[in-house]
C-alpha cells in the first residue's frame, strides 16, 4: 500500500468503521479487528470533514480558517493524523477526483 498523502490525495473515511461523537471528540471503531480509535476535539473536526471524500487541501485550508495555528504545523500534523488513520484502516486515500 502507498503510503504517500499530499495535499492534492484525496480522503474519504473507510466504509469498514463505524464512529460516533462524544461531546466534541469522536470514537471509532475498526469493525474488522474491533480496535477502537478515540480523536480529540481537533481530530474530530478533520472526522467531521472527511465523512465525505475531500482533497486534503481542503481539510487544511479549512482548519487554517478555523484555529489559530501556523500553517506548516496544521499542514504537518494534518499529514500525521491522515497516515495514521489510513495505517489504522480508518481512512481511504486515492488521487482521484472528489464526489
Amino acid at each position: 500500500m502507498d503510503t504517500t498523502i499530499t495535499l492534492d490525495s484525496v480522503v474519504v473515511a473507510s466504509p469498514d468503521q463505524v464512529s460516533c461523537a462524544l461531546e466534541d471528540e469522536v470514537a471509532i471503531v475498526h469493525v474488522e479487528d474491533g480496535v477502537y480509535y478515540g480523536l480529540d476535539p481537533v481530530g474530530a473536526r478533520i472526522w467531521e470533514l472527511i465523512r465525505t471524500p475531500r482533497r486534503v487541501r481542503f481539510i487544511r485550508d479549512a482548519l487554517l480558517a478555523e484555529y489559530q495555528v501556523e500553517a506548516e504545523r496544521c499542514e504537518s500534523d494534518l499529514l500525521q493524523l491522515l497516515r495514521d488513520l489510513r495505517a489504522a484502516g480508518l481512512v481511504d486515500v486515492s488521487d482521484g477526483e472528489p464526489r
